[in-house]
């Protein structure tokens, strides 16, 4: 994410971060750390506020759909709040890693979370009505939807009509007029409606939110994103490995195929998962699918998808609406297509590359809210993501005129100070920061030689981790949240909000007009990419009792 910053500089911009965390927690600034003058990390639970749940018993939980996301929700979660009793999928080699897992990664698997003699107690489904009919004999209270983006909405339907509370994996729905759907369906049910957008809860971002509210890096005015991936290698498989894909034809009457590259978006279509879904076709078409290489690929195809946008860019559109406060956009454009793929090479709807410009109000805009008559106070959100090439890391740089920060990999944060003129080593990526405050109070940035005093939350990683294993991710977080929310739900108050606008009980932060947001964002961009054309975002756009949605307008036929 950082180009040209060396260990060295890294090591500076960590250190710089720590400190400026703990300065602006004993100067009042920042709620990130334990009261008084204690300079100690404080736990998730304590600072999102559900650090309360000793003595509730554990939410009996299925989860639906265990491939990719499923998996790493269930290495990640908590059984002492999830207690997952259940699993669904329609690919049975699906079925079978959501227990065994996988070596190296954060798909740890249902054996290791339990230990194999408990796991062999939870039930496995093809079917979700099967499942939500059994939801009696299972004792379920809720469900975690980890599937193909265009089934959220029905599936959340499908239990929500069963009683259950409903915790489903970003984005949202595949329109925004399904979206508004979910939104209403959930306030018509009473009950609980939590999207897993994780940054909301990843106490590496709420820290790094507040160092940004306290002004430390003054006035910003872009903030760069990208998730780059290089997905152009030659597939291989050995002679073993290719005895276990599929061959003969789809449902749809195609030949089932061998990815060209190595791509997790195109893997082989296994025959475990044909043999099965093709003798029972029903299941496929039930579900929304029309072959099993569009249910095993489903992130290419426009139907089931919403591309690199949906699937990496709403994270850091996420992201950066955090840190500018959740404020609207006010317009997108940007570049996009198929650049590299193509017949008999990994072919797909989606695109392969991105690049799009969003502008955000600036705090004296406007429609920032805060009472601003700028209409020029413009920040920049850049966001990219091509499949061939990997030199840089995911993450967002957020550059303002006092100070820069990089959140990298969901894992690491660096801050610099930017030199002033005429003073010699003022700022820079070799500089330490020292947090002070001005005449006014305001906490401000300063070069120092040595830190001294205060130090910040620190990230305590296992040693030898791999860099996606780090404990402030957010997984385990959103859903603690949301089974203490379970909990503590009042159906008979259910969406109520009072005259603050705030909802009167607690629910999880990423709830259905958040996560909505999110969508649009994402959703936008694709079509504006398709029009060629800046697409001004529209205020009915962002209310859920608002009939007014993007794809009207600039995406007709995907309006219902």
């Amino acid at each position: 994410m950082a180009l040209d910053l060396t260990a060295e500089q890294k090591e500076t911009g960590k250190a710089n971060f720590a400190h400026a965390t703990g300065e602006l927690t004993r100067r009042g600034f920042m709620k990130s750390m334990a009261a008084g003058a204690a300079v100690l990390p404080v736990s998730a639970a304590v600072y999102f506020g559900y650090d309360q749940w000793k003595g509730n018993k554990a939410v009996r939980t299925a989860l639906i759909g265990c491939g990719d996301e499923g998996g790493v929700l269930v290495g990640d979660h908590n059984p002492a709040f999830n207690e997952i009793v259940a699993v669904c999928d329609l690919r049975p080699y699906n079925l079978e890693r959501i227990f065994t897992g996988e070596p190296n990664g954060p798909r740890k698997g249902l054996n290791k979370k339990y230990g194999e003699a408990e796991a062999k107690k939870i039930a496995s489904y093809s079917d979700v009505k099967k499942l939500v009919a059994d939801k009696d004999k299972l004792g379920l209270e809720a469900v975690i939807i980890a599937t193909p983006l265009n089934t959220h909405d029905t599936i959340m339907k499908l239990c929500m009509d069963a009683g259950l509370h409903v915790f489903c994996e970003k984005l949202m729905a595949r329109t925004i007029t399904r979206c508004k759907d979910m939104i209403k369906y959930a306030k018509d049910k009473g009950l609980l409606l939590g999207i897993g957008h994780q940054r909301h809860y990843s106490t590496l971002y709420a820290h790094a939110t507040e160092v940004v509210n306290a002004g430390v890096l003054g006035d910003i005015k872009h903030i760069r994103c990208q998730w780059p991936r290089n997905n152009s290698w030659p597939f291989t498989a050995s002679d073993e490995e290719r005895k276990k894909f599929a061959t003969g034809n789809d449902l749809d009457g195609k030949p089932f195929d061998i990815p060209f590259y190595r791509d997790g978006w195109c893997k082989p279509i296994l025959a475990q998962d044909a043999e099965a879904l093709l003798k029972d076709p029903s299941l496929l078409k039930d579900a929304g699918f029309n072959s099993v290489t569009e249910l095993s690929r489903w992130r290419l195809y426009d139907k089931t998808g919403g591309g690199l946008m949906a699937e990496l860019g709403s994270h850091q559109l996420d992201a950066s609406s955090i840190f500018l406060g959740h404020v609207h956009p006010l317009a997108v454009s940007g570049v996009g297509g198929k650049f590299f793929y193509g017949p008999g090479r990994n072919d797909r709807e989606s695109d392969d590359g991105v690049f799009v410009t969003y502008e955000f109000p600036g705090p004296k805009h406007p429609k920032a809210g805060k009472g601003g008559t700028d209409p020029s106070d413009i920040v920049v959100v850049s966001y990219e993501s091509f499949n061939t090439n990997s030199f840089e890391k995911y993450g967002e740089c957020l550059m303002g005129s006092r100070g820069t920060m990089v959140v990298e990999m969901e894992a690491e944060v660096y801050l610099y100070k930017e030199p002033e003129p005429g003073k010699a080593n003022s700022g820079g990526k070799d500089t330490k920061v020292a947090i002070t405050t001005t005449k006014d109070g305001k906490p401000v940035a300063e070069a120092t030689s040595t830190w001294g005093g205060a130090g910040g939350p620190a990230i305590v990683k296992a040693a030898g981790a791999a860099a996606w294993d780090t404990p402030v991710r957010g997984y385990q977080t959103e859903l603690e949240h949301f089974a203490y929310c379970v909990r503590k739900w009042d159906k008979k108050v259910g969406w109520e909000k009072g005259p603050d606008g705030k909802f009167k009980q607690d629910v999880p932060r990423c709830h259905g007009e958040v996560a909505m947001a999110d969508a649009i964002l994402a959703l936008t961009a694709n079509m504006a990419m398709k029009k060629q054309a800046r697409i001004e975002f529209e205020d009915g756009w962002f209310k859920p009792e608002s009939a007014d949605v993007p794809e009207t307008k600039h995406a007709p036929s995907q309006a219902t």
